[in-house]
């Protein structure tokens, strides 16, 4: 029986039940390690459920399928100072009792776990996720302090890999390059995509060509580095030249920072929050979708985008993370640029609506699910069967 530590920053959410949750990680996304080991252990750091509510963002666990390590959190400077040598205390038993260790990173814990493998000479495959810099950099003034010292850590763990897996094409493997064997594999995983969905999107184009139009982004609204406030700018100036959108800004927390623009520039009528929605619930909203933005300040590649994609939407994106893989460069603006992305929409005629809906959709098709963990899947074969040949 092989047994797989999976070790991360995380978090999962706990309640008061000793239940998990999770969000980007779940029972599906843990389920693909089963390919090369019985047994499924995440090391991972955990914040508690206080509410109720809390529950209905997120997705139980079950924990009778995958054991749950609790580690401290190491990600802050306190959390490094004096709780370190607890949290490798905890993985290097785990580890050495582990047969395939999976890092995935940027992380703290994900970096603390591939040293200590490599000093107990354990085999670790590296899933890069996301780019340090930029998320850190984006995100306040300790991000500021701490975004060059993470990238090194990256950098350096990355470099020396044996195994790579990263889930944009091109972005982190220019920035984060490995000596070792590796594979571009998206996160993102698209259940269905209905050929319907593009008769649906060619019908509103042209039933609604004298609407108004509808420009949509999903995401976490207490989070500025997604970026929300730039497409409410500019909705802002492209009523000043006379043209009216409305906006919807779907995704969950607290949206007081963005409801402040929203008031300044008197266009209350023209923003609707719509909160956080399940997500058979925002695949209906995107059917009366004409213009999805993308507009974060740091991204891997973007679940969401993906989604307003197979939809038949036509997107816009920031020039960030992997959203230039996905899009023509005439819909991709420098980040935070609010005449570009106006510049942009202003040039958008009735014929790009159809044209690029269906360019976008039959990209999104690259992100199938039974494509990706295909693909996936004999990769993380692949890494086992070396790591056996390694012991022989």
């Amino acid at each position: 029986m092989k047994k797989l530590l999976f070790c991360y920053d995380g978090p999962l959410r706990k309640d008061e039940k000793s239940q998990y949750y999770g969000s980007a990680l779940n029972d599906e996304v843990f389920k693909r390690y089963e390919v090369i080991a019985s047994k499924v252990t995440i090391a991972i750091r955990i914040k508690k459920i206080k509410q109720e509510e809390e529950k209905k963002r997120f997705l139980k666990i079950t924990k009778e399928k995958y054991n749950i390590l609790e580690c401290p959190n190491i990600s802050s400077v306190k959390g490094l100072l004096f709780r370190k040598e607890e949290c490798r205390k905890i993985l290097e038993k785990e580890i050495m009792n582990s047969d395939y260790i999976i890092a995935r990173l940027p992380s703290m814990i994900g970096n603390l776990s591939i040293d200590i493998a490599k000093k107990l000479n354990k085999p670790y495959l590296i899933e890069l996720v996301g780019c340090p810099w930029d998320a850190l950099w984006n995100h306040s003034l300790k991000g500021k302090l701490f975004a060059p010292i993470m990238t090194y850590m990256t950098k350096k763990r990355v470099k020396r890999a044996q195994y790579v897996l990263y889930v944009t094409k091109e972005f982190l493997q220019r920035r984060y390059p490995t000596n070792g064997k590796s594979i571009n594999c998206s996160n993102v995983l698209l259940n269905d995509i209905d050929e319907k969905n593009l008769e649906t999107r060619k019908n509103r184009i042209y039933e609604n060509k004298n609407s108004v139009k509808v420009i949509a982004t999903t995401a976490a609204v207490n989070v500025k580095y997604k970026g929300q406030k730039y497409v409410i700018k500019s909705i802002n100036e492209l009523k000043k030249h006379g043209k009216i959108y409305e906006y919807w800004i779907i995704g969950g927390g607290d949206n007081s920072y963005l409801k402040k623009f929203v008031t300044r520039y008197k266009i209350e009528n023209q923003i609707k929050f719509l909160g956080p929605l399940p997500h058979d619930k925002v695949f209906e909203k995107l059917k009366n979708v004409d213009i999805y933005i993308q507009p974060s300040k740091q991204e891997g590649l973007p679940r969401s985008l993906i989604e307003a994609m197979s939809m038949g939407c036509l997107c816009i994106g920031s020039r960030t993370g992997g959203i230039p893989e996905l899009l023509e460069e005439k819909y991709i603006f420098e980040k935070g640029n609010v005449k570009q992305l106006v510049r942009i929409i202003e040039n958008i005629k009735i014929n790009d609506y159809l044209e690029q809906g269906k360019k976008n959709f039959q990209t999104s098709k690259n992100y199938q699910k039974e494509i990706l963990e295909e693909r996936r899947s004999n990769f993380y074969k692949d890494f086992s069967k070396n790591s056996e040949e390694r012991n022989v």
